[in-house]
C-alpha cells in the first residue's frame, strides 16, 4: 500500500544508511567528501541554476531549478550545515519533481588504527506515485553503489595513488581540435613564460572536474603541480594570449567568498557591489576582493554556467563550522579548533566579531539583536553556540586567512609578465583602487648626465638600455614588475617586501658583473619602502600614486652610488630584517622633500657594488 498522509500527499520518510571504513583519518578524506560540488559532479548529478530571493527580515533564501534526465526539479536549498572533520548536513525540500524532500548526513569518526568512519544517511519523501516507485526498487541500492564506488576513489586520492579525488570521463578533443591546441601549446612554449608548464596546464584541464575549471586559481594549481607560483602565473596568462585559457576579475564577496561579479577587465570593476546571499554591500578592495582567475576556452574545452552544489564545507573552507540555531536556543557541537584568528558571524547581514584564539576552550558565539559576542565556554572539547534572537539564525565560526589562495589584484599587478601580456588592463580614466601594501623600488644611475658627457650619447645610450634589460630579469627573477622608466631612472613594484629587498641587494651585487660584460662603468643608487597606496592608470598602463611612493623616491635620492637606502617601516618588517643582518646597516634620519617630519632610513652597502 502506498503510504499517504491526509491531504492525500506521501508521507513515509525513507531513511538508509551505508558507512565506509578508511584506513586514513578524517583530516585527510574531509577534502574529498566534503567537497559537495565534486562529489556530486562525480554521482553524475547535473547543474541547476540557483536564484536568491531577498526576504523582508533581510535574510535570503536559496531556490533552484534543474532537468535529471527528462525530469524537471525545483527545490528550496537550505543553508549546508557543518563541523569541521566532524560532519555535515544538506537538506532540500522540492516544489517540483518525484520526491517532496531530500536530506543527506554524513559522520565522521576516527578509528583506533588511526583511519575513519564516514556515515552517509539519506533521507527522502516521496512526492507523487513516480516517487514512490523510484524509492521502492533501485534508488538506494544505486546511491549505496555510488557511495561505495566514491569512498574507494577519495581513499584512493587520500593515499596519494590517484591524482584526482574522484574518477571522470576525460574531455576528448576532435583531431582539427588537437591541432589547433597543438599549435597553441607550440606558441606557448616559443615564450618566455610556457616553463614547459604547457602540456600538464592541457591535460589537466581535459581531465578535471568542472568545479575546478570554473574559477581556476593559479596559486592553489601551483601547490598542486608541486611548482612556483610565478612560473605557474606566467603560464596562465601567456595561456590567455594563444587562446588556451580565458582570464577574468571576480570581486569577491567579503563574507561568503562568493564571485558575486564577474567581468573580463579591470575598467569594468565597479567601485562596489552587493551580495544578495550576505545582504551586505561591500567596496572594491584589490588587496582583499579582487581577484583574476582563468577557465578554459571553449577551444580547449567548453565549461557551463551551473551549480552542482552552492556551498558545501569545501565551497568555503575557510568555515570550520556554520550551524543552525534556533530562536532563544543553544546548541552544542562536538569539535575544536586550533589556535589562530577567527571571526564569528551568521550568514544573514550583521554584526561581527573576531577572536585571536590561543589554544582551549574556543569562545562561545553569541547572537543577539545587535552583536555577536564571543562568551565563556567552559567545555574544551565542544563548539557552543547560542542565539538570544527570536528567530533561528545560522552561525558561522571562519577562518581570517581565507585569501591565501586568491591571486588578487594587487599580487598579480606586480608580476613582470602581467606587465608584458596584459598591458592593455587598466582602470578607468581618473579611478583608482585601493592598494593595502606593496613594496617599490626606485633605481638610478649615479652621474648618469657625466656619464653621456664622457663617452658620448651613442655610446652611453646602449649601455643605459643594457641596465634596463638587466634590472627587468632581475626584477622578474624576484616576483616583481616594472611598472615604468623616467630618463634613466626606473620604479618596480613587489607584492612581498623582502623580495623587494632582494631584488636590490642581487641587483648592486651584480652591477660589476654586468659592467664586465659589457664594457660599462655604472653605479646604482637604489630606495626601498612598503606601504599602502593607490592603483591609477597613467599615460594609459597601471601605475601607483600616494606617499608610499613619493618617500620611495625620496629614499633613492637619498642614496650614493652602490648603497640601497630603505625605510625604517621596511627595515622592521619581520620577513626584512633576517636579509639586512648580514650587512653593515646603519640608520639615520633625514628630513625629505615633501616630508615634514624627518624619517627614519637604513643604508645597506652589498658588498662588491660597493663605491
Amino acid at each position: 500500500m502506498v503510504p499517504v498522509n491526509q491531504n492525500g500527499h506521501m508521507s513515509q520518510v525513507y531513511t538508509r544508511t551505508f558507512s565506509h571504513t578508511f584506513a586514513e583519518p578524517v583530516a585527510a578524506v574531509w577534502p574529498a567528501l566534503a567537497d559537495t560540488a565534486r562529489y556530486n559532479e562525480a554521482a553524475g548529478f547535473p547543474k541547476h541554476r540557483i536564484e536568491e530571493r531577498q526576504q523582508s527580515d533581510g535574510t535570503v533564501r536559496l531556490f533552484a531549478a534543474g532537468r535529471m534526465g527528462r525530469v524537471d526539479l525545483a527545490w528550496e536549498e537550505f543553508p549546508v550545515e557543518w563541523v569541521l572533520h566532524k560532519w555535515f548536513w544538506h537538506w532540500r525540500e522540492f516544489s517540483k519533481g518525484p520526491v517532496s524532500t531530500l536530506g543527506a548526513l554524513a559522520t565522521f569518526e576516527p578509528t583506533p588504527e588511526g583511519g575513519c568512519i564516514c556515515h552517509y544517511e539519506i533521507r527522502v519523501t516521496a512526492a507523487n506515485l513516480f516517487g514512490w516507485l523510484i524509492l521502492n526498487t533501485g534508488f538506494f541500492s544505486s546511491a549505496k553503489a555510488t557511495f561505495d564506488s566514491l569512498c574507494d576513489q577519495a581513499e584512493a586520492w587520500a593515499r596519494s595513488i590517484s591524482p584526482l579525488p574522484f574518477e571522470l570521463t576525460p574531455h576528448e578533443l576532435d583531431a582539427p581540435a588537437r591541432r589547433r591546441v597543438d599549435d597553441m601549446l607550440l606558441a606557448l612554449e616559443r615564450s618566455p613564460y610556457g616553463h614547459g608548464l604547457g602540456d600538464r596546464l592541457v591535460d589537466w584541464a581535459l581531465t578535471a572536474s568542472e568545479v575546478d575549471l570554473v574559477r581556476i586559481r593559479p596559486i592553489a594549481l601551483a601547490r598542486q603541480f608541486g611548482v612556483a607560483v610565478r612560473p605557474l602565473v606566467e603560464a596562465c596568462l601567456q595561456a590567455v594570449r594563444v587562446g588556451l585559457l580565458q582570464q577574468r576579475w571576480d570581486l569577491l564577496c567579503p563574507r561568503c567568498r562568493g564571485a558575486k561579479l564577474t567581468v573580463d577587465g579591470l575598467d569594468q570593476l565597479p567601485d562596489a557591489a552587493h551580495c544578495d546571499a550576505c545582504n551586505i554591500d561591500y567596496d572594491r578592495d584589490f588587496a582583499r576582493n579582487v581577484e583574476i582567475t582563468f577557465t578554459p576556452s571553449a577551444a580547449l574545452r567548453p565549461v557551463y554556467d551551473g551549480e552542482f552544489c552552492l556551498g558545501g564545507p569545501m565551497t568555503t573552507p575557510h568555515v570550520c563550522a556554520q550551524v543552525k540555531v534556533d530562536g532563544d536556543g543553544s546548541r552544542s557541537e562536538v569539535g575544536t579548533l586550533p589556535p589562530g584568528s577567527y571571526r564569528l558571524r551568521t550568514l544573514d547581514a550583521g554584526p561581527y566579531a573576531e577572536v585571536e584564539h590561543q589554544g582551549g576552550p574556543f569562545p562561545a558565539l553569541v547572537i543577539t539583536d545587535n552583536e555577536i559576542m564571543p562568551d565563556e565556554n567552559p567545555d574544551a572539547a565542544s563548539l557552543v553556540f547560542r542565539n538570544r534572537t527570536h528567530r533561528s539564525r545560522v552561525a558561522v565560526i571562519e577562518r581570517r586567512d581565507w585569501a591565501e589562495d586568491a591571486l588578487t589584484a594587487e599580487r598579480v599587478t606586480t608580476f613582470q609578465a602581467f606587465r608584458d601580456i596584459c598591458a592593455a588592463e587598466r582602470l578607468r580614466p581618473g579611478d583608482g583602487a585601493g592598494v593595502s601594501q606593496v613594496a617599490l623600488m626606485f633605481t638610478d644611475l649615479k652621474g648618469s648626465s657625466d656619464l653621456y658627457r664622457r663617452i658620448g650619447d651613442a655610446l652611453a645610450y646602449g649601455q643605459v638600455r643594457g641596465h634596463f634589460a638587466y634590472l627587468a630579469d632581475q626584477v622578474r627573477r624576484h616576483d616583481g614588475a616594472i611598472v615604468k622608466t623616467m630618463g634613466d631612472a626606473v620604479l618596480a613594484a613587489f607584492a612581498e617586501p623582502a623580495d623587494a629587498l632582494r631584488a636590490a641587494i642581487d641587483i648592486q651585487q651584480g652591477i660589476d658583473g654586468f659592467n664586465q660584460r659589457n664594457q660599462a662603468d655604472l653605479a646604482m643608487k637604489i630606495g626601498v619602502h612598503a606601504g599602502s597606496c593607490l592603483a591609477v592608470t597613467l599615460n594609459d598602463r597601471l601605475d601607483y600614486f600616494g606617499q608610499t611612493v613619493n618617500l620611495a623616491a625620496r629614499l633613492q635620492g637619498e642614496a650614493r652610488g652602490g648603497e640601497v637606502v630603505i625605510s625604517g617601516r621596511l627595515h622592521d618588517d619581520p620577513t626584512v630584517l633576517p636579509l639586512v643582518e648580514p650587512f653593515d646597516a646603519r640608520e639615520e634620519r633625514a628630513t625629505l622633500r615633501g616630508f615634514a617630519l624627518p624619517e627614519r632610513l637604513w643604508r645597506i652597502r652589498p658588498g662588491d657594488a660597493a663605491r
